[in-house]
């Protein structure tokens, strides 16, 4: 049967992205594993051979008090068809599905759960990418033709290592 099998990570709004990271990296000790500046993304890990990231900073917090901190919560499942089969039951629950996308280290399924809060399952897929994407991916084909885009997007980034910025870097992660 299909289960969470652990936190992966947390993603926050922030208003001030280069404080943020600067905490983060100093003060906490925590490793840039990706970034995007220009579409204000920066990931962080204690431990990138373990988890590529814990933390993820996006830019856009509004200045509301009563703004969004929560960009996402990310949750891990062990294979392929547990995150197929969570897919299923999100949709067949009602709730709203943002998107489901190819990361190349994960695929993972945005969803709104019943209060309105952005959540993900997610799966490994055993590609590391040091690159934050977003590509729109259907995890109903077969494991053949989803690991085929797995890594053709692989083969376009994997020569951008832990924590580098991308020469010519995107102002978005969509990829098509």
């Amino acid at each position: 049967m299909a289960a969470v099998i652990g936190l992966g990570h947390v993603g926050i709004y922030v208003r001030d992205l280069e404080k943020m990271v600067a905490f983060y990296r100093d003060t906490l000790g925590m490793r840039i594993t990706k970034q995007n500046w220009r579409a204000g993304i920066v990931f962080f890990s204690t431990d990138a051979h373990r988890a590529d990231h814990e933390i993820a900073l996006f830019r856009g917090r509004l200045e509301d008090a009563d703004s969004r901190m929560i960009n996402q919560i990310s949750l891990r499942v062990a294979t392929l068809n547990d995150l197929r089969t969570f897919n299923r039951r999100l949709i067949a629950e009602g709730l709203r599905i943002d998107a489901v996308v190819n990361h190349v280290s994960a695929l993972g399924c945005y969803y709104f759960d019943p209060e309105g809060n952005r959540s993900e399952v997610f799966w490994v897929t055993g590609r590391a990418c040091w690159v934050p994407i977003a590509h729109l991916i259907d995890i109903e084909q077969s494991d053949e033709a989803v690991m085929a885009e797995v890594d053709k997007l692989w083969e376009r980034l994997r020569h951008v290592g832990m924590g580098e910025r991308m020469a010519n870097e995107p102002a978005t992660l969509q990829l098509d």
